[in-house]
């Protein structure tokens, strides 16, 4: 995809964000986290790899089985709370920013080697240098990296060198709007849009969605002409669809899987490549773990 380009002709604000944030957090983890030997000396008996962790919003039902099944053996994973008492969502979203630092105190001195902060929708509604600024901070406090899922899936698509993508939307229509305005920010525009919805009633416009409101979705989609898709929110089920498609030549993405693959490489010390990418893609990271959890 190279770097995307603002109306300007200048890289856009959103992507020097995420650039400058990856030397920022490269620095960090070389000095705050040492050589792999250094850290496993340290690490609990169930995450021999690292330990992640995990910030999810209070209401989201996905994200702990789905890190569950992705995490691969030897990654531990620990789960805070994003809480917020406020009455609309967007309003909870920009708590669960806010209260960031708070959120991650709850960890108190686990030993993490990474934050995975599992709400894509936070990042629409808070300004970009705003948000950089937040996070940068509390890398230096905490002496690890603090990866966005909205972040992790801009790198996936930078590694998959993906122009033409297809987005698939679970948001209400303010939401929905503000998540196209943050992806064009950040040089993608996308060449189809679908939006899966759950029945009137439910208990969660996204959570209460099944795997297969994606799935069915993914049908409207043309064969050709697309590089990727992406499947946006954390709260929505993904893993069955993805690895169903995993033999298909288009990536399929979502939040959960780039959240995971870009933290497992943060605790591992290594650099984004698309080679460390296709395993995830394909399922053969995770594919039998999820097979094993649906097992009846």
């Amino acid at each position: 995809m190279g770097p995307p380009q603002s109306e300007g002709g200048g890289a856009s604000i959103l992507n020097r964000r995420m650039m400058a944030r990856q030397g920022h957090t490269a620095a960090i983890r070389d000095r705050f986290l040492g050589p792999r030997h250094f850290r496993k000396v340290y690490m609990p008996a169930y995450a021999a790899k690292g330990l992640i962790g995990v910030l999810t919003p209070q209401a989201n039902t996905t994200v702990e089985p789905e890190f569950a099944i992705l995490a691969p053996p030897g990654v531990g994973l620990l789960t805070a709370r994003l809480v917020s008492d406020k009455a609309t969502m967007d309003d909870r979203l920009v708590d669960y920013l806010a209260s960031l630092e708070s959120t991650l105190t709850r960890f108190a001195n686990a030993p993490l080697g990474a934050a995975a902060f599992a709400c894509t929708g936070a990042s629409y509604l808070i300004d970009p240098e705003e948000e950089a600024a937040r996070l940068a901070a509390l890398e230096e406090e905490r002496g690890y990296p603090v990866i966005t899922a909205a972040d992790a899936i801009a790198e996936a698509l930078r590694q998959l060198d993906a122009d033409r993508v297809a987005l698939l939307s679970p948001y209400g229509d303010a939401l929905h709007g503000k998540a196209l305005d943050y992806w064009r920010g950040r040089g993608l525009a996308p060449a189809q849009v679908e939006r899966p919805s759950a029945a009137e009633g439910a208990f969660h416009p996204i959570y209460a969605l099944g795997a297969e409101a994606a799935e069915n979705r993914l049908r409207a989609l043309p064969a050709e002409g697309l590089d990727a898709v992406v499947i946006l929110g954390t709260g929505l089920p993904t893993l069955p669809t993805i690895l169903q498609q995993g033999a298909r030549p288009l990536p399929i993405l979502s939040p959960n899987l780039c959240l995971m693959w870009r933290a497992c490489l943060a605790l591992a010390g290594e650099a984004p490549t698309p080679a460390s990418l296709q395993p995830w893609l394909s399922g053969e990271a995770w594919g039998g773990r999820l097979e094993a959890r649906l097992a009846r």
